[in-house]
């Protein structure tokens, strides 16, 4: 979908089109309440915007069915564009025997830690930045983490939405 449609859309059609950017609908409504936007990088600029005002809460339903690192969307239950996002963003983890084992026991070291699932922006980052990434996290508070992972769910909101957007013919 281009902006300009995007602007037009009807809400129910703007939301289906913002969902698999993030699954934060107090962000689509207000994205959606804030048309038109004049440029692409009006539009994102109000997206990274809304993404501040997320809640602990809105963050971890947003995750509660996002992919592990290291995981295969489908295992996570995601489907269609969410899924391809996905395994983009993912594409330089790596598979293999190995590298899942690996991963399982850097997320059950995340986990067991802050009680939630690792979350990083992985597009444009290599395994060896991502491990480094995890272990260097392990060391923040709880509240630090928290504010860390949001910031990360809304840089990958970001490029979903970047790559989502179409330029017009």
């Amino acid at each position: 979908m281009d902006l300009e449609t995007f602007n037009q859309a009807e809400p129910a059609r703007a939301a289906r089109f913002l969902a698999p950017c993030v699954p934060i609908e107090s962000w689509q409504r207000r994205l959606i309440a804030g048309r038109p936007y004049s440029s692409r990088q009006e539009l994102l600029e109000a997206a990274r915007r809304q993404a501040h005002s997320w809640s602990d809460a809105e963050v971890d339903a947003a995750l509660a069915h996002h992919p592990r690192i290291g995981q295969q969307p489908a295992a996570a239950g995601l489907s269609g564009a969410e899924a391809g996002h996905s395994r983009r963003e993912q594409a330089a983890v790596g598979s293999g025997a190995d590298t899942a084992e690996l991963w399982r026991q850097a997320n059950r070291d995340y986990e067991d830690r802050f009680g939630r699932i690792f979350l990083i922006r992985a597009a444009g980052r290599s395994q060896q930045e991502l491990l480094a990434s995890l272990q260097e996290r392990l060391r923040n508070d709880p509240a630090t983490e928290a504010r860390v992972r949001a910031g990360q769910l809304a840089e990958i909101a970001l490029l979903r939405l970047q790559a989502q957007l179409e330029e017009p013919d």
